[in-house]
Parts: structure tokens; sequence; C-alpha cells
């Protein structure tokens, strides 16, 4: 086997059973490290599998609806839902909590990160494929539905949080968008422009790419334990450069600065300026 075929095997990868499983598996223990999500499975299991199926599932139901397709479609496979059903039984219920402990074991962590990465490519040419048979050439909507089905689990994380009796709308992803919605974002952006035949790369070279990327970057956030964005400093640069924006705002002209012992200078210069005219008044009344 030659070197420049290794793309185009890799990009021919099945992906049941072993890649969905490991992604079911990544995705139910995330589930489980949510506050309170162990008491919401002892107190209503069927909410607790409903919250499993959509961060197994997000990115299906997303993009079914905004392709006005049904929701519930993912249910038909069932194959796919019995095997996301037991991971998630074995995760919550398993005795002695083994199946959990054994998979956080960090080898076997990062092998099912590294694989979970993996199936978000293959989502994301899903998408952008799916988006370009109902919209012939729509940029937005094949990069919009691209994105949903890469990382829907995170852009429904509001409605799943709802499902068990949280709301947090301060974590809403398009207001601070964390770094897997981001780089799927950037994923649909470029397999749309590839699909369009704008970015003059193969397919299988950007499945290959992509998915490394994907992997290393992924791989060594959680070896560093890093919740910084490879994409901040971009970010940065080009916020600043379209929107001013600033890492710290600016303080208000007329803002003292804080003393040592939390007093301002501001109001420091305001009790002298009032000692000062007290004297005067007392001056003016001796003479």
């Amino acid at each position: 086997m030659e070197l420049w075929q290794v793309p185009v095997l890799f990009s021919r990868l099945p992906m049941f059973p072993f890649f969905d499983l490991a992604h079911y598996v990544a995705s139910v223990m995330a589930l489980k490290e949510q506050r309170g999500a162990v008491e919401v499975s002892v107190r209503s299991p069927i909410a607790c599998w409903f919250s499993a199926m959509l961060y197994c599932f997000g990115g299906s139901v997303l993009s079914s609806l905004m392709l006005a397709e049904p929701p519930i479609a993912f249910l038909a496979k069932g194959t796919n839902i019995l095997l996301a059903s037991s991971v998630w039984y074995l995760v919550f219920y398993c005795p002695q909590d083994i199946f959990y402990r054994c998979f956080a074991f960090l080898p076997l962590r990062l092998l099912v990160a590294g694989m979970k990465e993996v199936t978000r490519t293959w989502k994301i040419m899903a998408g952008v494929a799916s988006a370009d048979s109902h919209f012939k050439d729509a940029w937005l909507v094949m990069v919009a539905v691209g994105w949903a089905r890469g990382a829907g689990g995170g852009l429904i994380s509001n409605f799943e949080q709802l499902v068990r009796g949280v709301w947090k709308p301060e974590t809403n992803e398009l207001l601070k968008m964390s770094y897997p919605v981001k780089v799927t974002l950037v994923g649909a952006v470029l397999f749309t422009l590839q699909h369009s035949q704008y970015l003059p790369i193969a397919r299988h070279n950007l499945v290959f790419l992509y998915t490394i990327f994907l992997v290393v970057s992924k791989v060594t956030m959680m070896l560093t334990r890093s919740a910084t964005s490879p994409f901040a400093p971009i970010e940065a640069a080009l916020g600043h450069m379209f929107f001013g924006l600033q890492k710290t705002p600016p303080k208000v002209k007329g803002e003292g600065a804080t003393s040592s012992n939390g007093s301002s200078v501001c109001d420091r210069s305001s009790s002298e300026q009032h000692r000062d005219g007290v004297k005067k008044r007392q001056a003016k009344k001796t003479e």
C-alpha cells in the first residue's frame, strides 16, 4: 500500500459499529458528568434516557428540523438506538460503576474521544450532502445543516437541560461557543467549499487532514487539561480588527483605581476637597 492511498482508504472507513459505539460512550459519559445528571437517573430514568439520546443523536434531530424532516427519524435506526441505550444503561446503572470507571481510565478515554472526533467529520459531510440535495448550491444552508449535524448535541444543549429540569440560558452555545462547536463550524465551511468545488482539494484528502486536526487537538487538550481553544489567537485578532473587541473593557473616564484598603483615588480626592472646604469656612469665621 502506497502512502497516497491512506487518505482514500481512511475516507471509506465504516462508522458502524466501532466508531458509533465510541461516540455513544463519550457522549453518555459527558452527560453523567453534568451536575445533577446522576440524581435525575435515579429520580426519572426515562428523562435520563431521553437526555442521553439527545446527546447521542442531537445532530440528527436538529438537522432534520432544519430540513423540514421528522425529528424522530433517528428512532427508525433500531440497531443504533439499541446500542446507544445499552451504553446509557451500563454507564448509569452498571454495578459498582465498573463500566464508567473502565472508560474513565485515561488511555481508553483518549481512544474513545479520538474515535468520536472521527464521527464528527462523517456527520459534517452527511449534513452538507443532505442540504445540497434539498437546496442545490445553497451555501448558507449547507454550512448551517453541516454545522447542526456535526455539533447538534451542543447547539441544543439548552433543550436537553430542560429535559433534566435545568434552565441555564447563559450556557447558550451562540452566546459562548465551546471548542467543538467552533471547530465544527469551520469544518462545515470547508466541506461546503469543497463540495461546491471552490476549494482545490480532493474530498478524501480534506477528510483525512481535517480529522487528523480534530483528533490531535482533542487529545492534546485532554492531556494538557486546557480549555483554551486553538483558535483563540485568531479570534482575538479578527475580533479586534473587524469589531473593535478587546480582551478587557476600557475603564470609564473618571473611575479611580482601587487602593490597597479598598477605597478609590476618586473617593479620596473628593474627601480631601471636602476637608479643605471645611477649613476655609472655619478660617472665614475666625476672621
